[in-house]
């Protein structure tokens, strides 16, 4: 990718994306796929990571707090799928 393509538009940001990038880390995360999409592969890479590895230290609690903290987000990703 040149630099030419990763160069800012000049056009306002929208509202909805103004507050994303306004959240401390959720908006650095944003900002950063949004300039080069393998940044949200690393995200991943380094989540599931953090997962194993908090399942290797503390076992199965870990894993439950994983999947208790992502039953909002699959929830709307079915939403999502869903919707014509």
């Amino acid at each position: 990718m040149t630099l030419a393509l990763a160069a800012p538009t000049g056009r306002p940001l929208s509202t909805g994306r103004r507050a994303l990038y306004a959240v401390p880390f959720i908006g650095q995360i944003a900002r950063d796929i949004a300039r080069d999409v393998d940044a949200a592969v690393y995200a991943v890479v380094i989540f599931v990571t953090l997962v194993i590895l908090s399942v290797m230290t503390w076992g199965l609690p870990a894993l439950v707090l994983t999947a208790v903290a992502l039953v909002p987000v699959i929830f709307a990703l079915l939403i999502w799928v869903t919707v014509p």
